[in-house]
């Protein structure tokens, strides 16, 4: 049997419960919010459509629900990353803050390892993919000797294939 030991911070990583914990945690994040709030993981992402200044201050006060739910509940926002990203033509592109701190702009962000800018163009996104995949054909083509069918075909399908599909 093993020893018991401190636990510092958090849940121990791998840990299937630490995935429920967190949900419940963080469950009442959202109470009070006005705009969509989306948690995934160790992501939240606050959605607005911000047409008036109206819609730019119920987005500041979200924002500022969301820092003293933060401080209330002993957490940090890990400010460096918040980022705004503002879509739409004609879009105002306000200013916000989280804590005090004013949130950076930016014109694309990568959501769950897909990019998007403020136009949803994926032409970012497809010269990444297709980016990976010649690094990949270069490693295969500098580490394999025997350059027959049979051993390029398999390789290629299960290791580049599915970065461009």
């Amino acid at each position: 049997m093993s020893n018991w030991r401190s636990v510092t911070s958090g849940v121990p990583q791998g840990l299937v419960l630490g995935l429920a914990l967190f949900n419940i945690f963080v469950g009442n994040m959202d109470s009070g919010i006005e705009c969509t709030l989306s948690k995934f993981a160790n992501n939240t992402k606050l959605c607005a459509a911000v047409h008036t200044l109206e819609g730019r201050d119920a987005t500041q006060r979200d924002l500022d629900r969301l820092e003293r739910w933060a401080h209330a509940n002993c957490m940090k926002f890990n400010k460096a990353k918040c980022k705004a990203l503002h879509m739409g033509r004609g879009n105002p592109k306000h200013s916000y803050s989280l804590g005090g701190e004013w949130i950076e702009s930016s014109s694309e962000e990568k959501d769950l390892g897909v990019m998007i800018d403020e136009k949803l163009n994926m032409s970012r996104q497809y010269a990444l993919a297709a980016q990976k995949a010649n690094h990949i054909l270069g490693c295969i083509k500098r580490s394999v000797t025997n350059s027959s069918r049979e051993v390029i075909l398999p390789l290629c399908s299960t290791l580049v294939r599915s970065h461009l599909e």
